[in-house]
Formats: structure tokens, sequence, C-alpha cells
């Protein structure tokens, strides 16, 4: 296969998992309904673990950590990374809160400058420049409607910076599957800690903030099912994602995760009739293009 080829075939891989991820975390609003965000992750957890058991032996995976040290580190970060981007999904809709997570390049750049004390040209300064300005017009008046709420998904876009930076440096060696595993057993984990301390305290569970204040209930068929789908899609997108970043140069595929922000668009339409405001769609753009000029830098 040519390396034109390679391109394609990552670029198709990357842009399902868009068209996938988009989908599904769409019907957040109808598991948010029923079950808090805490419960949904020990509930989404115990069906991946289930799947993965079927899926290890039967396809010969290969799950045990070469460095369990480094694995569970960067499991937790980046199970933290998730936890503020399903908490968005929450009060924001799906192209906002993953516009929040698509900041991780910019957070990629001042980590790597301050941390790793790396060189960083004036291209890349007015990148970050350009990525904050889209993430006020995206987050807009109404942040101050949401207080600190508003900040949740730009939070989890440093996360997520820092654990693809754990990724790179810390896990170089580890399969798909083992950081999968531990992110999913990661935020199961977070799941039981705050079912546990919602219960213990009894929080008010009423209100916009419901979803993340409430104890276990007993979910119906429906909610079950869509939390099925949750597991099983998010199983596949990761697959398809890493797939991706096997077939190309990961500095070319980065680029078309970008696609999941006018997938998640889309499907906010198609299923809800949802269509972003212009103030949205141009903060997402500054974003997007603050992303493909700091990836092409990086390069």
């Amino acid at each position: 296969m040519t390396a034109q080829n390679h391109t394609l075939a990552a670029a198709a891989a990357v842009s399902a998992f868009a068209v996938i991820i988009g989908f599904t975390d769409n019907y957040m609003r109808v598991i948010y309904a029923q079950i808090g965000l805490w419960q949904f992750h020990a509930l989404r957890t115990a069906m991946v673990v289930g799947l993965l058991a079927l899926a290890v032996p039967l396809l010969r995976l290969r799950w045990r950590p070469l460095n369990p040290r480094a694995v569970v580190a960067r499991s937790v970060v980046h199970g933290a990374a998730m936890l503020c981007y399903f908490a968005g999904l929450g009060f924001l809709p799906v192209p906002q809160v993953a516009a929040g997570l698509f900041t991780a390049p910019i957070f990629v750049l001042l980590f790597t400058r301050f941390l790793y004390r790396e060189r960083v040209g004036p291209v890349r300064i007015l990148a970050v420049a350009t990525g904050f300005a889209g993430i006020l017009l995206v987050l807009g008046p109404e942040a101050a409607r949401l207080g600190p709420a508003a900040a949740v998904p730009a939070l989890g876009g440093a996360l997520y910076a820092l654990a693809n930076i754990a990724t790179q440096r810390w896990c170089p060696g580890e399969s798909a599957v083992t950081l999968a595993a531990g992110f999913f057993v990661a935020l199961g984990l977070f799941g039981a800690l705050g079912l546990l301390a919602v219960s213990l305290f009894a929080f008010d569970a009423t209100g916009s903030a419901g979803f993340l204040l409430r104890g276990p209930v007993l979910p119906d068929p429906e909610t079950l099912f869509w939390v099925f789908v949750q597991a099983l899609g998010s199983l596949v997108g990761v697959a398809l994602l890493v797939r991706g970043y096997q077939l190309a140069e990961p500095s070319r595929v980065a680029v078309f995760e970008y696609i999941l922000l006018p997938a998640a668009a889309l499907w906010g339409f198609a299923l809800w009739g949802e269509v972003p405001g212009p103030r949205a769609w141009a903060g997402m753009g500054l974003i997007w293009l603050a992303g493909l000029a700091i990836v092409a830098r990086g390069r």
C-alpha cells in the first residue's frame, strides 16, 4: 500500500470514529435523564470489561502492561479528562463540549514548553492565542450563567493533552488494548467512588446539576440499551482511532480527529434539531485552525 493509500485509510478510520462517537455522545442526554454521571461510568465500564473479556482471548490481544505504573498514571489522567468531557455533556451541546476537548493541541504546546522546556515559535504562539479566542467564542456570554462549570470542557482538553503526552513519553511500548482497558477501568473506579460519595452524603440532585449528584437508581431497559451502545461505540471508536494512528504519520492523523466537531453538530441537528449559532461555529473554526497550525508546525 502506498503512503497516500495509507493516509486515505487512516482518514477513513478516524472519520468512522468521529461519526460513531458523534452519534453515541448525542444520546447522553437520554442516559442522564435517568442515571447520573457516576453510575453511567461504573455501568459502562462493567459492560466494556465484559466485551473485552470476550474479545481478548478470541482475537488473541495483548493486554498485560509492560510498565504498570506508567499505565496507571496515564489511565488516571485520561479518565479524569473524560470525566470532564462527559460532565460537560450534561449542560452543553456535544459540539461545544467537543470543542473544549480539542483545545488539547494548545495545551500540549503549553505543557511541552513549560514542563519539558521545548522551544515554541511565533506561529504556534499565535495559534494558542487563536485557540483561546475560539474557546471564548464557543462559551459565549452564557458562560457567566453557568459559572465555573463553563470551564469544564476546557479543563478536559488540558487533561486530555497531558494524557496524549503520557501516551508518547510514558507508555511508548504499550498495546492499544492495554491503554484502552486501563482508561475504562480508571473511569469505572471514578464512577464507583462517585456513587459512594453521593450515596453517603445525600446531595441535592435537583436542578441542572442533578446528573452530577444523583445516586444509584434502577435504570429502565431503554437507558440500559443506550449505555450498552455507548460501551460498544466507545470500544469500536477507540479501535478505529488507534488503527488510524497505526496507518499513517500521527501528525497527519491528528488533523482528521477534528471531523468530530462537524459530525457531532450534524448528529445534533439530525436527532434533536439543534443548530449551533454563528458565534459557536466561528469559535469551533478558530479552535480547529489553531489545532491544525500546531500539528502542522509540530511535523
